[in-house]
């Protein structure tokens, strides 16, 4: 009889670990992805000024005039 006190006291040894073993891995994803999404939020808006947009053809930038500046 004593084997089944033991048992069955062993068994929700068992169950409470696997709870605080399950619990503690949801908390650990779930801090990850709640500090995943802050950072995917927080990004610095940038400002593209007229200069800095693509257009085509070409375009004589500083480094250009400096080396026709040496000719």
């Amino acid at each position: 009889m004593s084997k089944q006190i033991a048992s069955s006291k062993d068994t929700s040894i068992n169950e409470d670990r696997r709870k605080l073993l399950k619990g503690i891995t949801t908390a650990a994803v779930a801090s990850a992805v709640v500090s995943g999404a802050a950072q995917a939020t927080s990004t610095d808006v940038v400002d593209i000024k007229p200069e800095d947009k693509k257009t085509t053809g070409y375009r004589e930038t500083q480094h250009i005039r400096d080396y026709y500046d040496t000719l």
